[in-house]
């Protein structure tokens, strides 16, 4: 595989430090370019962020003296780049209209960002479940009137938790989903130091989380027509989200209901067999089992599980009949490596593989 030169806009918050973690040595992508606000830009990397590096890890070395450029400035940051990942911390409208910018400068964007999840020609994409809809990118190009640029996103990162364990499924004709989510606060860009309120708590509110868990994974699971990816019109999914004082890992409690129930056997063995493209095309960021079921009770935990496979697989376990669903079971993957910066590196493999952005 021919290596890129990358960026990342939004590079000194949480989502962008774990993108610098990931590619620090990464085997196709080589990092020379990092974008923020215009207060940070101009200083060195290692001054920008200052106290506020949120990583177990240490700042890669490699990054300490780079000079942060203003996101704004899309033209000089585009010309440093072959394309660029996207965690910046803004207005919606704002987000669409800065991705827009860098697409049209034909620099592609990886988006973290949930502001072009719903635009009908950009790819929302978990690459094992849903890598066809990347072909409608030359509609988008056609809208945009570019040759390269283009904007992909990622999913929300609670989905990457149950969407994974009830894709394959879906041939039994999966038609109510209830799932309650149990996100870590590192979802919400906190640490345990930044966000004191968290302690010895539960807050049963996440803005627009319900809204994204029931209507994404119709998108995930939704069809290219035309010049367009149509949502799926079912399951039916009804959410409720709760924030945890827990640091990563967002965890799914699912009820499935099916129009042809299969046996518990059954279920496990679709668990088990699962694959993607992202396995098939040997990803570099990819897990070569991405579904776990683990047989005991306790299990997944967050603290125990959730670095399974680098963080990029998904933790399945209490797998039992119910008696008003059909089945239900829990869930758990790492929320910002999965869910966020992961989720979207292993997402621009695929588009490298495909070639898209050459």
């Amino acid at each position: 595989m021919k290596q890129y030169n990358v960026g990342v806009i939004g590079a000194t918050g949480m989502v962008g430090q774990r993108f610098i973690t990931l590619l620090e040595n990464h085997p196709w992508f080589n990092l020379v370019a990092l974008a923020a606000s215009a207060r940070s830009a101009g200083k060195t990397y290692e001054e920008a962020v200052g106290s506020r590096w949120l990583m177990t890890t240490p700042m890669p070395e490699s990054v300490k003296k780079m000079v942060v450029l203003d996101a704004a400035n899309v033209e000089e940051v585009a010309s440093k780049v072959d394309f660029v990942f996207c965690a910046v911390n803004m207005k919606k409208e704002e987000i669409k209209a800065l991705e827009e910018a860098y697409a049209k400068a034909e620099c592609p964007v990886v988006s973290n960002n949930s502001a072009h999840r719903f635009t009908p020609d950009v790819p929302m994409v978990v690459p094992e479940i849903n890598a066809d809809h990347i072909e409608i990118i030359p509609a988008q190009r056609k809208r945009l009137g570019t040759k390269r640029g283009f904007v992909a996103v990622k999913s929300n990162c609670s989905l990457q938790s149950y969407v994974p364990a009830l894709h394959p499924l879906r041939k039994y004709g999966i038609s109510d989903v209830l799932v309650c989510t149990y996100q870590a606060i590192s979802g919400a860009g906190k640490t345990f130091e930044t966000f004191p309120d968290i302690l010895d708590n539960v807050i049963p509110y996440i803005g627009g989380e319900e809204e994204k868990s029931e209507q994404e994974p119709l998108k995930l699971w939704g069809h290219i027509e035309g010049d367009k990816i149509v949502s799926a019109t079912s399951p039916r999914f009804t959410a409720q989200c709760l924030r945890v004082p827990v640091s990563d890992g967002h965890m799914g409690a699912v009820f499935v209901r099916f129009e042809n129930k299969p046996s518990k056997e059954e279920i496990l063995q679709a668990w088990k067999e699962f694959h993607g493209p992202a396995q098939d095309l040997n990803l570099p960021s990819a897990p070569k089992q991405f579904l776990h079921y683990f047989e005991e009770n306790d299990r997944p935990q967050p603290k125990l599980d959730r670095m399974l496979e680098n963080g990029m697989a998904v933790s399945i376990g209490r797998l039992r009949e119910d008696n008003q669903y059909d089945y239900k079971f829990v869930c758990l993957s790492h929320n910002t490596l999965r869910g966020a910066a992961g989720g979207a590196v292993l997402l621009a493999e695929l588009l490298a593989a495909k070639g898209y952005f050459d």
